[in-house]
């Protein structure tokens, strides 16, 4: 054996690189390997969604992918020569700070995670492929090649596959990767256009399907996503041409938009797939050697980073010797996410693809009439979005969930993502988020100070790593003020209520109780995080 490690990150994209970030801040150097010699300079994935910007705010890197890219603010859909304006903006999510999709290259988001890790002490070696694992019950023994041909042995604690659609660790763990390819052929283009409007996505409906072009700024202008027509024998390894791209946007658009200097081009195939499990042993699956579907609602690298960020803690805890049982948590709340998503892109895909007449109607006729009168109601599109946006992604099932007694009738329940709100905190402003943002577990006791005895507080966080917080209303000393109780009011609470939230370090509540639940949330503490 000639290395040793705790974790082997197998793949450094956009997953791969979010669970070096999250481990990394968590205390836990991995090692993190990828077998091609560069990060992708194509954009591949071009949307960040704004529950990844929560996440990956707790590592500074948010301000820095907002500056870099673009957040539409609005969709001008092209049907029968109108064109309908949309908002993508305005929708109401007032309990975040980023209430809008950011479009930015993927390049470029892996770009910003990469230097985040670097300066984290966190290496990509680049040119190292995994050829070989097996697994025991102590450690997992992997055998690497280097760009060289030189073969390094490695034993990890643990493994996980961030490789993508053909990941190695998911074949060598022998783990399934169950669906289907779609039988269409699509053509992506990272290209300069003369014609749509800047500021804005696009998308042009017909009978044959759809054309859409975001706007990304780096490496161009203009993301373009367009099918091919059904009866087209072009191969998907086939050469893509200029001309090509041009003729397949003039049947969509009329010959309105102009295409000129192409960064990148590609004929590709949509598949929708998913492992079996997401953990075999010591083994573990995220991103999409876990998930491969269609890119409807930029949903694909935003689902990876948000496995990488819920598996990231627990493996930090569990190597650190924390609860046994754990990380068995992790696949019960990410499959199913995995599962919805899936089903979510299918189904929107096949509205967009369809040459069914009935669907063909839908798209070009009834759509264009309906969508303007649903997108007048700004509590509608805040639900519309909030489900693509990740916001209300749940995980009210797990054993990590557990409602004590008399809980707030209203607000977020155990399982479900801590709702921003606005707090002042020694005097200057500040976010729940932010105050829960740092590593490790923190417990809101929310409500009057009186309900909350010292010494009883301090007994319950020795040892643990526990982080505590008191929110309420009066500008107390030491205390979250909560001036116009619109933090409390999204917490489900009252001027005079009391109640606990345990938020775990993915942003998520594990526990909450109203002031009773004090011997409950000592009960949960000493099953999930017992002092050290």
């Amino acid at each position: 054996m000639t290395a040793a490690v705790d974790v082997l990150i197998v793949g450094a994209g956009p997953t791969g690189l979010a669970l070096a970030a999250q481990l990394a801040a968590d205390g836990v150097r991995p090692r993190l390997i990828d077998r091609s010699l560069d990060r992708v300079h194509e954009s591949r994935a071009l949307a960040i969604q704004p529950r990844s910007l929560e996440v990956l705010a707790r590592f500074g890197v948010t301000d820095q992918l907002i500056a870099e890219g673009n957040p539409a603010v609005r969709l001008h859909l092209h049907v029968r020569n109108r064109v309908l304006t949309l908002p993508m903006f305005d929708l109401g999510l007032a309990d975040t700070a980023y209430p809008h999709l950011l479009f930015l290259s993927q390049a470029e988001t892996e770009r910003v995670l990469a230097e985040h890790v670097r300066a984290s002490g966190v290496t990509v070696e680049r040119g190292v492929e995994l050829v070989d694992l097996r697994s025991t019950t102590d450690q997992v023994t992997c055998q690497l090649r280097h760009r060289d041909g030189r073969e390094e042995t490695v034993g990890a604690r643990y493994v996980v596959g961030c490789d993508g659609a053909h990941s190695a660790v998911r074949r060598d763990a022998g783990i399934a990767f169950e669906g289907s390819s779609y039988p269409q052929t699509f053509v992506l283009a990272d290209v300069e256009a003369d014609g749509p409007a800047t500021g804005a996505a696009h998308a042009f409906l017909s009978d044959t399907g759809m054309l859409l072009f975001f706007p990304l700024g780096r490496p161009a202008s203009w993301r373009l996503l367009v099918m091919r027509p059904p009866a087209d024998p072009t191969p998907p390894d086939a050469t893509v041409t200029l001309d090509q791209v041009q003729t397949l946007a003039d049947g969509y658009t009329g010959g309105t938009v102009r295409l000129h200097d192409p960064v990148w081009m590609t004929n590709f195939k949509l598949h929708h797939r998913a492992a079996r499990h997401y953990r075999a042993g010591r083994i573990l699956l995220a991103g999409d050697a876990a998930h491969i579907h269609s890119p409807v609602g930029a949903q694909g690298m935003n689902t990876g980073i948000q496995d990488a960020i819920n598996l990231g803690w627990k493996l930090a805890h569990t190597l650190r010797g924390g609860a046994a049982g754990l990380l068995d948590t992790y696949e019960p709340e990410r499959a199913p996410i995995g599962r919805m998503v899936l089903r979510f892109t299918d189904r929107a895909f096949t509205i967009a693809t369809s040459t069914n007449p009935l669907v063909r109607f839908a798209r070009t006729r009834l759509a264009p009439a309906v969508i303007p009168l649903a997108a007048r109601a700004r509590a509608g599109r805040a639900f519309a979005f909030r489900t693509v946006a990740e916001l209300d992604i749940r995980y009210r099932r797990s054993p990590l969930s557990v409602e004590g007694p008399r809980p707030p009738r209203r607000g977020p329940r155990a399982g479900d993502r801590l709702p921003d709100g606005p707090v002042v905190r020694d005097g200057r402003s500040a976010t729940l988020h932010q105050v829960t943002g740092p590593p490790g577990w923190h417990l809101l006791l929310c409500g009057p100070g009186r309900a909350w005895a010292a010494e009883r507080v301090e007994q319950l966080c020795r040892g643990r790593g526990l982080t505590v917080h008191r929110l309420g209303l009066g500008d107390e000393p030491g205390t979250l003020h909560d001036p116009d109780g619109r933090a409390l009011h999204r917490l489900g609470l009252g001027a005079d209520a009391a109640a606990l939230y345990l938020v775990r370090p993915d942003g998520h509540i594990g526990f909450r109780s109203g002031a009773e639940g004090w011997t409950a949330l000592v009960g949960y503490l000493d099953r999930w995080l017992p002092p050290s």
